[in-house]
């Protein structure tokens, strides 16, 4: 559309627009909400827009033709249609005739398959039973016992021929003899055998690179594994799944899933293996969910799940919105595979094979993404070979990367909606059983989480300076970033000086104050003194830092430094 006199009509062929047009239109829009200064060339729209991952990957705000010269766009989805709606199950813990119930409802609800988390002792007769295992492809998931849970899903399985994509779900780095066990029992009875799960390093904090190096290295682990006990690498191969992780930022996850099949087949390349390819399952993100306001967690597992399918992966399990809090109930199950009914049956992405095909933008972004994961998996490679574990080589990458992810977090340069934004102290948390689905997961705001969890008992006194409108965006600004850390806060209302201010104290020891940059020239310092004098033994400013007063929160403020500083004085 473009605009005529006021009019919006359809843009025809004489509407061309230069790139210089965009970044001056852009500029246009930065200078009104003061990113960009009246003085600043209309070419600093880029850096201002351009947003750099944790990899150092710079994404554009812009795709051009341009950024394509001399790229490889390779690593297109394959899938044909809607993808596999696969429902996380945890058996472990839990009755069998409950297990079963909840895979029924599951299943009757609209899930495909059952990705089922067992040990030795899961009565899989009782967990499967009813489950028609020709139609409803089961991946078993079994790190304490997987070769004895594979035989008995092998014995339960009978006479039925498994339906396409049961996986009898070794996991790549499980001892040699275990996973020529698994596999050979794999093909025997015409099912995949082995689950390379990269979402392993992503729980613990990886990047999207270090994921897919990760990924990249157990797949690899596993080719040689089965070569060496007499097993053909492209037999082998067809044996594997990869379990990767998609989050809530949507791009960059379109894009790991699209380069971890370029890279994936280039390994296979490289193996002697021709015409390779990768099944992928696509998994919501762990780490990226809250315990705090969790429903807003099924907006988050929404775009991953978009992304996921635009991705192209051939199965994708939306975790419930709940689950951060333990065992999910039915209604957060029920959420959770409508997610991806919605995505197939409304918004139709599985009628187009390749979504972002031709995107420039996210072309570029899958190229620099697999370079960067390959030049990281060389390294890895290379560790492994000198005798160093997978996990040993790879925990100082993520190790730094962690640090890095949680200095934006403090920052709330990368804000989590519900726990470092917007936070509510008020709600109450929904109650669920322990299941240890997210044992030894690091949430991204588990700082902030930590917090919540240890609220202290005072609150902080909101010195409001001023009328409501003079004062009401500081002090929102401030009772938001108090409430981030777990601190309620006791405003002061509607005020005229400080004898107001003294008038609604009530001795908390700690007050912030509140209010319009003329207030605080006009009777700010009278205002601090006035509440010492009456008893506040720390006095904060919502704005920039003072000499009569002991801290400042502002924008940009280091917000669990601030908020552990604040803690420690109201205790």
């Amino acid at each position: 559309m473009t605009e005529s006199d006021g009019n919006l009509r359809l843009a025809g062929p004489a509407d061309t627009w230069s790139l210089s047009d965009w970044e001056a239109e852009a500029a246009t829009v930065l200078r009104k909400s003061r990113r960009l200064g009246e003085d600043d060339p209309d070419a600093r729209v880029w850096d201002k827009l351009t947003r750099t991952t944790l990899d150092g990957i710079a994404i554009t705000p812009l795709g051009r033709a341009a950024d394509l010269e001399g790229l490889a766009t390779v690593g297109r989805p394959t899938r044909v249609g809607a993808w596999d709606i696969r429902a996380h199950l945890t058996a472990p813990g839990v009755a069998a005739a409950a297990a079963n119930e909840t895979a029924l409802a599951d299943l009757e609800g609209g899930v495909t398959s059952l990705w089922l988390r067992a040990d030795a002792d899961t009565d899989l007769d009782g967990v499967l039973a009813g489950v028609y295992l020709d139609l409803a492809p089961v991946v078993l998931d079994a790190p304490t016992a997987a070769l004895a849970v594979a035989q008995a899903f092998v014995r339960h399985l009978e006479s039925t021929e498994p339906a396409p994509g049961t996986n009898l779900g070794a996991d790549a780095l499980a001892e040699a003899d275990t996973l020529v066990a698994v596999a050979r029992l794999a093909a025997d009875a015409g099912v995949l055998g082995v689950v390379v799960d990269s979402t392993a390093v992503h729980d613990r904090g990886a990047s999207d690179a270090q994921e897919l190096a990760y990924g990249l290295a157990a797949g690899v682990r596993v080719l040689r594994v089965l070569e060496d006990a007499g097993i053909d690498t492209a037999a082998a191969a067809a044996l594997l799944e990869f379990r990767i992780a998609v989050t809530d930022e949507q791009f960059p996850s379109i894009a790991k899933l699209r380069a971890a099949r370029r890279l994936w087949v280039r390994v296979l390349e490289l193996a002697g293996v021709a015409d390779g390819a990768q099944r992928q399952h696509a998994v919501t993100s762990r780490p990226m969910m809250s315990a705090y306001d969790p429903y807003v967690n099924m907006l988050r597992t929404t775009v991953a799940a978009f992304a996921a399918g635009v991705g192209g992966a051939e199965a994708v399990t939306v975790l419930p919105f709940d689950a951060p809090l333990g065992r999910p109930e039915a209604f957060g199950r029920r959420i959770a595979r409508n997610i991806s009914h919605l995505l197939i049956d409304e918004a139709h992405l599985g009628k187009v094979g390749d979504i972002a095909g031709g995107a420039y933008a996210v072309e570029k972004l899958t190229d620099d993404l697999a370079q960067a994961a390959w030049a990281i998996f060389v390294d890895l490679d290379a560790a492994v070979s000198a005798g160093s574990s997978l996990d040993e080589a790879i925990a100082p990458l993520v190790a730094a990367t962690v640090a890095e992810r949680e200095k934006q977090v403090a920052t709330r340069k990368r804000p989590i909606t519900g726990l470092s934004e917007f936070p509510n102290l008020a709600e109450t948390l929904p109650e669920r059983q322990p299941d240890g689905a997210f044992d030894g997961v690091r949430s991204y705001g588990a700082s902030f989480e930590a917090l919540r969890a240890t609220p202290p008992a005072t609150p902080v006194f909101l010195a409001t300076l001023g009328p409501i409108a003079a004062h009401t965006a500081r002090a929102t600004f401030a009772a938001n970033l108090f409430a981030a850390g777990g601190v309620a806060v006791e405003a002061a209302g509607p005020t005229s000086g400080p004898d107001d201010l003294v008038a609604a104290y009530t001795g908390q020891p700690v007050v912030c104050l509140a209010g319009a940059d003329t207030a605080y020239e006009e009777w700010g310092a009278a205002a601090a003194a006035a509440l010492r004098a009456a008893g506040a033994t720390r006095v904060i400013i919502a704005g920039k830092a003072t000499d009569y007063t002991d801290d400042s929160c502002a924008m940009g403020v280091d917000a669990l430094a601030f908020l552990t500083r604040t803690r420690e004085a109201l205790s």
